[in-house]
């Protein structure tokens, strides 16, 4: 995930930040909904079509955007593969 947040938004600004399951997309990854994008993007062509990470955030609500995480994401994947 660290790789795909990297080519996102930067490696400068990855190397400052500590990259945790908690850490949040749009407050502590500081991403916009274009990157969020890209970053759907780059999980659907690592992970196939047995990820539908777009169809996932298009489901949530606005508050649960704002609050998406990366132990959130991580999740959804693992059940997605099981």
């Amino acid at each position: 995930m660290k790789q795909f947040i990297t080519e996102v938004i930067g490696e400068e600004f990855v190397e400052e930040m500590d990259i945790t399951p908690e850490s949040s997309f749009t407050k502590d990854l500081e991403m916009d909904s274009i990157e969020i994008v890209s970053f759907s993007e780059k999980i659907k062509a690592h992970f196939g079509d047995q990820i539908d990470f777009t169809g996932w955030l298009s489901s949530m609500d606005l508050d649960q955007l704002i609050n998406l995480n990366l132990g959130m994401i991580i999740s959804y994947i693992e059940e997605c593969q099981s």
